[in-house]
């Protein structure tokens, strides 16, 4: 910024000029500070503008700044989301899995249970049938002797 460079040329000019003794003031030209003082009102203006337009831009990139962090906020929470869902789903699979195996361990333990009930029970009524049967063939036998 111009005004610090004018500032310090006014600085400079005050460093340099005469000092009264015993007292701490100093002699300075009265022309060169009023045209010191006279750039300082010309560029003054400018400096204040350029100061405003850092101070607004700063401002709205502090703006975008935060809605992309807002929005980065939201997007990892609805990922976050989607993620507990997709955890759920797996949950709840798993768990119809768990039941449909059960489920399936129950009807094969019935199903053999059934099928060995199944089978004794024939194998009783051949066994009676082959009882009767050679109760019949000792009886023919018995006849023909």
């Amino acid at each position: 910024m111009e005004i610090l460079a004018i500032l310090e040329t006014m600085e400079d000019l005050i460093e340099k000029s005469i000092t009264l003794p015993f007292s701490g003031k100093c002699i300075v030209d009265k022309e060169e500070i009023l045209e010191i003082i006279k750039e300082m009102r010309l560029k003054l203006p400018d400096d204040i503008k350029q100061a405003k337009w850092v101070k607004e831009e700063r401002q709205r990139i502090l703006l975008e700044a935060q809605k992309e962090a807002n929005n980065i906020i939201k997007d990892a929470e609805n990922k976050i989301a989607s993620l507990v869902d997709e955890h759920e789903i797996t949950k709840k699979a798993y768990e119809q899995a768990k039941e449909i195996i059960s489920n399936a361990q129950k009807n094969a333990r019935e199903i053999r249970l059934g099928t060995k009930e199944y089978a004794t029970s024939i194998l009783d009524k051949v066994e009676e049938i082959l009882r009767d049967t050679i109760d019949v063939i000792k009886q023919n036998k018995e006849e023909l002797k």
